[in-house]
């Protein structure tokens, strides 16, 4: 389905400068933690004991916001303090696992696989497998979104100025996969490669006719939208989501409710596992911490954000091709689940 021009786009040319700016940010930010180098130095192999860096995803995301809670709650209940910082998505933060310059990240599960199996963007440095999971949070459903009441199917964006993600994040990867069952190609639409929070504000100005933002849903940037133009998600018919999960095995088949975004029916879409990883430098007492302070924050302080609701031990340890880190491993074990490690 894809060609070698869609599965790099742009990612080639930026990715060396993605891994200077992240660095730049991240050795900023260290310095104020512990000392700039300490924990973003690419060629040590010390192990990281505390003071982590969790690359997350756009302000605008779920990724930011829920990553936020998780960090503010492990750093105020466990000695391990961890720091959410914002990203380009996905693909970026594979990179910052990669170049040291994150401990924690957020990424999408087809992205990882990606990365641990050195294929799509990462299939010309030869992947990378240096990091294992933390844990699945919950489902991120592909939504499809315009303010244009006579697109009502992927099929209507041929022609359309489109949004298909910022550059290195896994929207870009969505909107190939749900544009190519259509066949649909990036030559068939205008693209534009916009975070949620330059979609919307597109959407709202006109500039673009819909945007893919691949996120937990309700997400963000689509609900304030929602209070300034009416909004309109754009659904997959059951035999496109058939065809997409017979093809891909990442996705898998979920409903957006009416009522998420005030919208008159529900939405048909798939959707992809948010997964926390770690760099395998961490220490096991670090990880074990963080995974801890996960689900006891779910129990604690269920309001601080929706995604909690979602989080479950079943999802959590459902990752089978990539193996989880120590520390996740010894918590979900003693909740009497096994999971594999390196």
């Amino acid at each position: 389905m894809r060609t070698s021009q869609e599965k790099k786009g742009m990612y080639a040319m930026k990715k060396k400068l993605l891994s200077v700016l992240t660095a730049a940010f991240a050795c900023c930010l260290a310095f104020a933690l512990v000392g700039c180098g300490d924990n973003s130095d690419s060629g040590s192999s010390d192990t990281v004991e505390n003071d982590l860096v969790f690359t997350t995803g756009g302000e605008s995301g779920t990724y930011y916001a829920f990553g936020t809670v998780l960090a503010n709650y492990a750093s105020n209940s466990t000695d391990t303090q961890v720091s959410a910082v914002s990203s380009e998505g996905s693909a970026a933060n594979i990179y910052a696992l990669q170049d040291g310059n994150a401990s924690l990240a957020f990424c999408q599960s087809d992205v990882l696989s990606y990365a641990y199996e050195g294929t799509n963007i990462f299939e010309e440095d030869g992947g990378y497998n240096g990091f294992s999971i933390v844990g699945a949070l919950y489902g991120e459903q592909v939504q499809i979104v315009t303010c244009n009441p006579d697109i009502k199917s992927v099929a209507d964006l041929a022609g359309k100025t489109v949004s298909v993600g910022a550059a290195n994040s896994g929207v870009y990867f969505n909107a190939i996969d749900i544009l190519g069952a259509y066949d649909i190609t990036l030559d068939d639409i205008s693209p534009v490669y916009q975070s949620f929070a330059d979609s919307a504000d597109s959407l709202k100005n006109g500039k673009i006719d819909a945007a893919f933002i691949v996120a937990g849903a309700p997400t963000t940037a689509i609900t304030d939208l929602t209070t300034s133009k009416d909004v309109y998600l754009v659904g997959l018919d059951a035999d496109h989501v058939a065809k997409l999960c017979e093809e891909n095995p990442y996705y898998k088949e979920a409903t957006i409710a009416k009522d998420v975004y005030g919208l008159d029916s529900d939405t048909q879409t798939v959707s992809v596992l948010a997964v926390v990883l770690a760099n395998d430098n961490v220490s096991e007492d670090a990880i074990y911490n963080f995974t801890s302070s996960m689900f006891d924050g779910a129990e604690t302080q269920a309001d601080a954000h929706a995604k909690y609701a979602e989080l479950n031990l079943e999802t959590a340890t459902s990752i089978t091709n990539v193996p989880y880190h120590a520390g996740a491993a010894k918590y979900y074990s003693e909740q009497g689940i096994e999971v594999a490690t390196k």
